[in-house]
């Protein structure tokens, strides 16, 4: 265990919303937002559809993984909350960190209803802030399907740089095989 964590920032807040780490008995908001969502969900997160659409206990079950995994520094999972209503509205998560490096992967997903906001780019420039500064990471990294543009044209806009492609790397819940892009964002290239 990395001790100089101990006391980093549970809560980041941006203009419009509080980007936080999960409290218990929050999986009930959690599961809502996920099957408010799942029809654009199913194929970019279909473990995390299935999981939390299984039972209220089973994302109950999730949302209490997310914090004691941020407890053992395995990763750290925030929800979006917005400021005017407390709605939850988004997920943001580093994980697969190596700490080593230390590097983590970042996932990412934000309501229907609050896509092409501007939040979630403020949410995601906060969250890299964390990352660099509170975490101590050299590099975080997202993969994301080829044909998702508009993820794509949201990691460039926060700082994120195309590595390259992985052909065939994942598998859609239909079966089919299809390319993802990785993007990175490193410390050297961090400007804060």
């Amino acid at each position: 265990m990395r001790h100089q964590l101990f006391n980093i920032d549970t809560a980041l807040l941006t203009n419009r919303c509080v980007v936080r780490r999960f409290r218990e008995n929050e999986g009930a908001v959690f599961q809502d937002l996920i099957y408010r969502n799942r029809d654009i969900l199913q194929d970019h997160f279909p473990l995390l559809v299935g999981e939390i659409a299984a039972s209220p206990e089973s994302a109950e079950v999730f949302i209490r993984e997310r914090i004691a995994n941020w407890l053992l520094q395995n990763d750290y999972a925030f929800g979006i909350w917005l400021n005017e209503t407390t709605e939850l509205i988004g997920y943001i998560h580093l994980f697969d960190i190596n700490w080593e490096v230390p590097a983590a992967e970042l996932s990412f997903f934000l309501d229907r209803d609050h896509l092409k906001s501007g939040i979630m780019t403020e949410a995601l420039a906060r969250v890299i802030r964390f990352g660099f500064k509170q975490l101590d990471m050299e590099k975080v990294y997202i993969k994301t399907l080829s044909d998702n543009f508009d993820c794509q044209r949201l990691v460039r806009r926060v700082g994120f740089s195309r590595e390259g492609d992985l052909r065939g790397e994942y598998r859609k819940p239909g079966g089919m095989l299809a390319d993802l892009v990785r993007f990175g964002f490193s410390r050297e290239t961090y400007g804060e």
